[in-house]
């Protein structure tokens, strides 16, 4: 339920918090510079968030209060009508926001090692959430005036709120095997460096996709009903490989591996301005480079990191995902200026990297786990 809400919030608010910054009045200028400030904090004020939740308060403790602030943020955001104001209040309420998938993801995988459940189950309702979020939204914006959607967001944030009231407390995690549990020894991990970089590398290369395939398709005269389908075929793609995850037999390694294989082909594919019917076909390729590729970080993290330093290990992913993102965002701007389509070879060649990192340090992180606890 929890991760409904969190990724049903998400579903309302990417596409539509836009839409209410320029319905009160907001220039694009601005609107570029507000809705900028969620990828900031994920590198800069996201880790030390999730460090200070896992040294000092619960995991559960720090998804309320995270909650909570991000619902009083919002509502908060919609009170307000001047830029400045607006970035101002939007840029504490994301320091508070941005933290959650990170801590959310390490609760999760703090069950799953205790309880030995599968992560992928658990996850798809995020993304059914996402795809639900994003429609009902969608459909109230021709029912209500654009400048009253803040108030859509920010009640699915106060939702997410209540529903944190439910999650069972996790504070006493089995006892592990001597290990040296300073946050800087993840960071000296190579298994670990190895681990976030080669996701960052994977899930970064859909930057291209995320910022022009909806201008792409737009300008090849494709409607707004056949974009939006083609978006809805890659998360019911995804939302399947989470459904299947517990029946995999391949290491989570080989798993990442394979995802970015798998990238590797979409985009050299998608580079090549396919026909709809091909794009319908690449687009369910998304459950094998976002899907696969989560199921098998989180099968990696949650056997490598230490449990009592998932919260840090994964505000560390964030991060490091944050900077590969954001970097591939502005490098795929320019790229696409000039070459269009052809940006999509950068985004090939990303996720290459990805797997040759993931593919070379398979065997030290099978052969070398941290952490006693193992789960799907």
């Amino acid at each position: 339920m929890f991760y409904g809400t969190l990724f049903g919030l998400g579903g309302t608010h990417l596409p539509f918090f836009p839409v209410w910054l320029k319905a009160v009045g907001i220039d694009a200028s601005w609107i570029g510079i507000i809705t900028a400030i969620p990828s900031v904090t994920r590198f800069t004020t996201l880790p030390f968030v999730t460090g200070l939740a896992e040294s000092r308060y619960s995991l559960r403790g720090a998804l309320m209060v995270t909650a909570f602030a991000t619902a009083l943020g919002l509502s908060a955001v919609g009170t307000q009508q001047q830029p400045l104001l607006v970035f101002l209040v939007y840029a504490v309420t994301a320091c508070m926001w941005t933290p959650m998938v990170p801590l959310t993801d390490a609760y999760a995988l703090r069950g799953v090692a205790r309880y030995g459940l599968n992560y992928g189950p658990l996850r798809l309702w995020g993304s059914a959430a996402f795809v639900v979020g994003a429609l009902v939204c969608g459909l109230l914006v021709d029912v209500i005036a654009a400048r009253h959607l803040i108030w859509v967001i920010a009640a699915m944030a106060g939702l997410g709120a209540l529903v944190s009231l439910g999650l069972q407390r996790l504070d006493h995690p089995k006892p592990a095997p001597a290990t040296p549990h300073r946050a800087g020894a993840l960071l000296r991990d190579p298994g670990f460096l190895a681990i976030i970089v080669a996701a960052a590398l994977i899930q970064g290369s859909h930057a291209a996709y995320y910022t022009f395939a909806s201008i792409t398709w737009q300008g090849a005269g494709l409607g707004g009903l056949t974009v939006a389908g083609l978006w809805v075929l890659g998360v019911l793609a995804e939302i399947v490989v989470f459904a299947l995850s517990p029946r995999f037999t391949f290491s989570p390694a080989v798993l990442v591996v394979i995802g970015g294989l798998a990238g590797v082909a979409r985009w050299l594919i998608t580079a090549q301005e396919p026909s709809v019917a091909v794009l319908a076909v690449v687009q369910l390729a998304h459950g094998l480079t976002y899907g696969i590729t989560q199921v098998g970080t989180m099968g990696l993290l949650v056997r490598h990191v230490p449990v009592q330093l998932m919260a840090r290990g994964q505000g560390y992913y964030a991060a490091c995902s944050g900077i590969v993102t954001s970097s591939a965002s502005i490098l795929s701007g320019a790229v696409y200026a000039r070459h269009g389509q052809g940006v999509y070879y950068v985004m090939a060649a990303m996720a290459l990297s990805g797997a040759l990192v993931m593919w070379l340090a398979r065997s030290r992180l099978a052969d070398h786990p941290q952490s006693a606890a193992s789960g799907g």
